[in-house]
């Protein structure tokens, strides 16, 4: 807001906007009771009159063919082949069958871990989209359960987020049975009433009835399971033989008013708007709410909610992309069913087609005493640097209505192209960082040679930001709970490799296995070109096999570059499947380390401690069998080295 002079804007009443928020949101929600609407749009969208041409309406709801939705598409034979056993992880989270993207409502409910995801259960290609749902107690060891979010006549299901309404704001939940009263707790003060409920009860003479917002009772919702018209598989692992099958998880959610509630969208070729369901068994399955759209802007290109609470302005925070306005809105609620428009961020960052899966965190600062920052984490389709889906973030402040980024820089969270629609844990312990993102890109993703199922999860991975040798504040990222998986070392540990020299051992087969080392390279006093060989030395791991396939991971010393070079390898070939990939390390330095970690078709690289990293689908045609430590013209002091299996911890058919 100008002064009327003309001059510097006046300073804003921080603690009077956050008031006159928190007043708006509650009138808000009793403006919603009144109408029975059970929904709001954001209050600066005006509609265009009635034949009027809208641009939001002429967009497509993504950049990417979804081939499952065509004529047959769900019908086509899928025939497994060897490399369904082949390529399939170890460790890493996939499919049973059919074809999964995007992470979705990542929640730890205080016993399990819930990874919901987009799925096609019906075909390996995306389309027909469902939330698949797995459970963990320790992120790595799964149990698939049934599907949680159906595929129904208002659109597929597309991504989301699941948060806990501990006191049962959002009013979804039936009213618990009251416990029988002992005799001498005659006169104990009633339960307190939720917001939600107050509100209601307030108006409920104005609505000339009692309200409710219970939609249906979970009797009434239809039976979920897999279609006897799949055209191959089942949707579940099999038992393995010999074994009794194993006993239903049961959820044991603390007493409480509320549970877990849904927020995600509905997509259609005409719409996509927010919905909400909530949870009458901890999770397995979701009931949508009976008034839904919560939020709905009339637009084909609005998708991808995650929702948190602030607790500085005692609000739900909605970030959710407009995709093709290349921004990302806030809305605020105090019910979860009633949202206000609060600011957008953006256009900002990389060009691109559509702006998807938003995540908006704060993130510790490796530094003693350093406060904790804001991150917001943007997906980009296509418009990657290296070609197709890249995720992007921005570091800075977020007041309760506004993302503020520090500076005009982005920085990005992987320097290969396999990683993508990344979605962040909520409810951790200790105010955990931990994500996974999906391991694909859109290019490509459904056209690899597995066939009967398709896409991975990265692993678990935890967030923080450290200062560079810049003094550029960038994203650090750390597998974790990876020491739990790791079996005794191999026997291998060499400490110097001499120039024009390299050492072998064999590598563990059909096996995830990783290599964590730390490298540094000889000075070279003749710094001129030599050839392949680079100026000041190079240092290369390989892995290959007896058929002439290789892949190579290595470090330029006179650049301070690392590479990652899959081109050798002859399983797959696309004309988007981009060979080789690069990252900068730290200026004028000799020394290195490096995490690598291999399962199957899915490499990921951590260098420098997390600093810089690679996550890379690989395809082999035949198992790489052989590790090789390499020096070009010029020496290097392997400082520490660990080469280990990692032990199998997905129940799914492998090669192992």
């Amino acid at each position: 807001m100008r002064a009327k002079n003309g001059g510097v804007p006046a300073a804003p009443n921080v603690e009077g906007l956050v008031s006159g928020r928190r007043q708006a949101l509650t009138s808000l929600l009793a403006a919603g009771a009144v109408l029975g609407a059970g929904r709001a749009c954001a209050a600066d969208v005006v509609k265009p009159p009635a034949g009027a041409m809208s641009p939001q309406r002429d967009q497509p709801n993504n950049s990417h063919a979804e081939p499952a939705n065509r004529p047959g598409g769900a019908s086509q034979p899928v025939i497994k082949t060897q490399a369904d056993y082949f390529y399939r992880p170890t460790i890493h989270y996939t499919p049973l069958n059919g074809f999964m993207n995007d992470p979705n409502g990542l929640i730890f409910d205080g016993e399990r871990y819930h990874l919901y995801y987009q799925y096609d259960p019906f075909a390996p290609y995306a389309g027909r989209v469902h939330w698949g749902h797995a459970t963990s107690t320790d992120l790595y060891t799964w149990q698939d359960e049934p599907i949680a979010i159906n595929e129904t006549a208002a659109g597929e299901a597309y991504t989301g987020c699941v948060v806990m309404d501990r006191d049962n704001v959002s009013g979804l939940f039936p009213p618990k049975k009251p416990d029988v009263a002992p005799e001498n707790t005659i006169g104990a003060a009633a339960p307190v009433p939720t917001a939600t409920q107050e509100a209601i009860a307030a108006l409920s003479q104005k609505l000339g009835k009692d309200a409710t917002d219970v939609p249906y009772a979970p009797e009434a919702m239809p039976a979920l399971k897999p279609s006897a018209n799949q055209p191959f598989g089942t949707l579940y692992a099999p038992e393995p033989a010999g074994t009794a099958p194993a006993a239903p998880v049961q959820p044991k959610l603390p007493p409480m008013a509320g549970g877990l509630v849904a927020l995600y969208t509905r997509a259609t070729p005409q719409k996509q708007s927010q919905y909400i369901a909530w949870s009458p068994d901890g999770g397995n399955h979701f009931i949508d709410y009976d008034q839904n759209p919560v939020l709905d802007l009339g637009m084909t290109s609005f998708r991808d909610p995650k929702v948190f609470w602030h607790k500085g302005s005692q609000k739900w925070v909605m970030v959710v992309a407009k995709s093709r306005e290349h921004k990302i809105a806030f809305f605020g609620s105090i019910d979860l069913k009633h949202w206000m428009h609060l600011s957008d961020f953006g256009p900002a960052g990389l060009f691109g087609i559509d702006y998807e899966c938003p995540n908006l965190i704060e993130v510790d600062v490796e530094e003693p005493g350093a406060a904790r920052r804001w991150v917001l984490f943007v997906s980009v389709n296509p418009g990657g640097p290296q070609g197709g889906s890249v995720t992007q973030y921005f570091i800075g402040d977020f007041d309760g209505e506004r993302f503020i980024p520090e500076n005009t820089v982005i920085g990005l969270t992987d320097f290969a192209k396999d990683s993508y629609a990344m979605q962040v844990y909520v409810d951790m312990p200790e105010n955990q960082a931990i994500y996974f993102a999906w391991v694909g890109n859109w290019q490509y993703c459904e056209e690899v040679p597995n066939r009967s199922w398709r896409g991975l999860m990265s692993l678990p991975r935890t967030l923080s930001l450290r200062r560079d040798d810049m003094n550029w504040l960038r994203l650090v990222q750390k597998p974790y709970g990876v020491e739990a998986l790791r079996q005794p070392d191999l026997p291998f540990k060499p400490t110097r490799i001499q120039a024009q020299s390299g050492v072998q051992t064999s590598l563990p087969v059909a096996q995830a296995f990783e290599l964590s080392l730390t490298v540094t390279v000889d000075e070279r006093l003749n710094a001129q070109p030599d050839g392949d060989h680079g100026r000041a030395g190079r240092f290369m791991i390989v892995l290959s096999n007896s058929q002439g396939e290789s892949l190579s991971v290595g470090f330029d010393a006179f650049s301070g570059q690392l590479w990652l070079d899959r081109g050798n390898l002859h399983g797959f070939s696309q004309p988007f499947f981009t060979e080789r990939f690069s990252t900068p390390l730290v200026a004028n330095s000799r020394r290195f380390s490096l995490q690598i970690i291999v399962d199957a078709c899915a490499l990921e690289i951590y260098a420098n401690d997390g600093l810089s990293v690679g996550t890379a689908l690989i395809y082999p045609a035949n198992p790489l069998e052989t590790l090789s430590l390499e020096a070009t013209n010029a020496g290097a002091t392997i400082n520490d080295i660990r080469l280990c299996p990692l032990r199998k911890t997905m129940d799914r058919p492998t090669a192992m």
